[in-house]
C-alpha cells in the first residue's frame, strides 16, 4: 500500500502522475474521478470530492432510474461527499503513472455514510460485529472465462456466442498444460495485484474452456471486499490492454460452466479464531459462536439471496451436477453442498458456494454477517450435518431460482429491514426489481431463433 508521503516522492520523481478516485455503485463497478497527482495530495486527500448522486440510482447503461427516495429527479440529483479512505491507497501498476484510492459515500451536509452505498452497508455490519468485541475475516474465490476475443469484438458482434473464441478449447481443470498457454494473462495479473496492495494465493484451470480461478490472500472483511472490487477492475483493464477479454457473467452460456464466487469467513476474538473450540460435529471441532453463526447464515439464505445472486443471469448457474450448490445445505468437506466447512484449528472457516462472480462483495458479505450475527444472537441451531451428495437431497430447500421470486423474499423480510435497514431494504429492492423489469422488456435471441420463422 501507499502512503500520501510516499505517493508525494512517486509523484516529485515522475513515477505518478495520476489518482484515480473511486467506489463502487449497486452493481460493484468501480465510478469516479481521475485527479492530477499534485492536485490530490494537495486538495483531496484531506478534503475529499464530490460525484453526482444518480450513480445509486443509474441502471446499467447509466441511466437514471425514478422512483429511489436517496436521489431522484424531484431533488435536482445534487452532489455525494467522496471520502477517501487512504488505507486503500495504492499504485495501480497495471495503469500508467497511476494511483488508485477506494471512498465512502458520505452526505455533503452531514458527512455521515450514505447507507445505501455498498460499502455504507458493509461497515455497518462490521460494526456489529466490532460491538460484540469480534472482528470478520473473509476471502472471495473468484472465477472467470477468458476470451482470445476482444471486449470491442464482442460488443461488435452483439455477444454471439460463436464470435467468442475460448482461450482454452477443453475442460481444464486444474491443467498445467492449458493453463501454460493463459498464463500472458494469467501471470500479468497475479503480478500486478500483488504490486498494487492485493496479495495474491493462486491461479487455476477451472471446469470450463478458459475459466480460470484466482485467489487472493485472507484478510480483513473490509480489506478483503475492497481487494475483491480491485481485482475485478484489474484483470478487466489487463484483458482490455491485451485485446483479449474476461467475464464474470455467473452463466455466460447455457453450455459451459458457470462462474462462482466462493466465499470463505470466520470471526476472530483476542487474535483467535473464535469458531475454534471443543465441540464434535462429525469430523469438526468448533465453538457455540460457529454452531450459531453458521445456522443464522443458512437460515437467512432465501431472503438474502438477492445479495448473493443480484442478476437474472445469477440463477442459471445453479444447475444439478454444474458444481453450483442448488439445495440450502451444509456439509463438511463437500463440494455439492451450499455451506462447505474447511480448514482445523486457527484455519477453520465456512465456505458459502452460493454467490455468483457477478455479486457485489460489499452486500454479499454484509449479507453474511447479518445472518450470522442473528443467529449468535438467538442461539440459532444447525440442522443436521448432510453427508452424500446434496444435489439429490430433496429433502433440503432449493436456493430461490429467479431474480423476481428473490426479490419479493427480500422485500418481505423483517429480518433483512431490521439488520440493514428500511431505506436499505426499499433501496436494493428497487434496484433489483428494476433489472428484472429490464429483462421482462427484452427480446432475447433466444426468441428470435425460436418464433422468428416457425411461430
Amino acid at each position: 500500500m501507499l502512503s500520501i508521503s510516499q505517493l508525494r516522492e512517486s509523484t516529485s520523481a515522475g513515477e505518478t502522475d495520476t489518482v484515480l478516485v473511486v467506489f463502487t455503485d449497486l452493481y460493484g463497478r468501480f465510478v469516479g474521478k481521475r485527479f492530477d497527482a499534485n492536485f490530490f495530495i494537495d486538495q483531496v486527500a484531506e478534503n475529499g470530492t464530490h460525484a453526482c448522486n444518480y450513480l445509486l440510482t443509474v441502471d446499467m447503461e447509466m441511466e437514471p432510474v425514478p422512483g429511489y427516495a436517496t436521489a431522484n429527479w424531484d431533488q435536482g440529483y445534487g452532489d455525494f461527499h467522496l471520502v477517501p479512505d487512504l488505507n486503500t491507497l495504492r499504485i495501480a501498476s497495471w495503469l500508467d503513472r497511476t494511483a488508485m484510492v477506494l471512498c465512502d459515500v458520505t452526505h455533503p451536509n452531514s458527512h455521515e455514510l450514505v447507507a445505501c452505498a455498498p460499502r455504507s452497508v458493509l461497515r455497518r455490519q462490521i460494526e456489529r460485529v466490532s460491538t460484540a468485541k469480534m472482528e470478520t475475516k473473509a476471502g472471495s474465490e473468484l472465477e472467470y472465462y477468458i476470451f482470445d476475443t476482444s471486449y470491442r469484438a464482442a460488443w461488435e458482434s452483439d455477444f454471439a456466442e460463436d464470435s467468442l473464441q475460448h482461450a482454452g478449447w477443453y475442460i481444464e481443470d486444474y491443467h498445467a498444460l492449458q493453463g501454460t498457454r493463459e498464463e500472458p494473462f494469467n501471470a500479468d495479473v497475479r503480478r500486478h495485484l500483488s504490486q498494487s496492495g492485493v496479495p495474491v494465493e493462486c491461479t487455476k484451470g477451472e471446469w470450463g474452456k478458459g475459466q480460470h480461478e484466482l485467489n487472493i490472500q485472507y484478510a480483513d472483511i473490509l480489506n478483503m471486499a475492497d481487494n475483491h472490487a480491485v481485482y475485478k477492475q484489474c484483470l478487466k483493464e489487463v484483458a482490455d490492454q491485451q485485446g483479449i477479454s474476461v467475464t464474470f457473467m455467473a452463466k455466460y452460456s447455457h453450455q459451459h460452466a458457470g462462474s462462482s464466487c466462493h466465499v470463505h469467513i470466520s470471526l476472530w476474538q483476542d487474535g483467535q479464531n473464535a469458531f475454534v473450540g471443543d465441540t464434535t460435529l462429525g469430523s469438526i471441532n468448533c465453538s457455540d459462536t460457529f454452531r450459531h453463526f453458521l445456522a443464522g447464515w443458512i437460515a437467512h439464505v432465501p431472503e438474502m439471496m438477492v445479495m448473493y445472486a443480484p442478476t437474472v443471469n445469477s440463477y442459471k448457474r445453479y444447475q444439478v451436477g454444474s458444481w453450483a450448490p442448488t439445495r440450502i445445505g451444509w456439509s463438511g468437506d463437500n463440494r455439492t453442498a451450499g455451506f462447505r466447512v474447511v480448514g482445523s484449528g486457527p484455519s477453520l472457516r465456512i465456505e458459502c458456494r452460493i454467490p455468483g462472480a457477478d455479486c457485489n462483495p460489499y452486500l454479499t458479505y454484509a449479507a453474511a454477517i447479518a445472518s450470522g450475527l442473528d443467529g449468535i444472537s438467538r442461539k440459532l441451531e444447525l440442522p443436521p450435518m448432510f453427508d452424500g451428495n446434496v444435489y439429490q437431497a430433496e429433502e433440503l430447500l432449493h436456493v430461490p431460482t429467479t431474480l423476481d421470486h428473490a426479490t419479493d423474499l427480500f422485500k418481505a423480510s423483517a429480518f433483512a429491514r431490521e439488520a440493514l435497514g428500511q431505506d436499505v431494504v426499499d433501496h436494493y429492492a428497487h434496484f433489483f426489481c428494476t433489472e428484472q423489469t429490464a429483462f421482462d422488456r427484452a427480446v432475447t435471441n433466444w426468441e428470435k431463433r425460436r418464433y422468428f420463422e416457425r411461430i
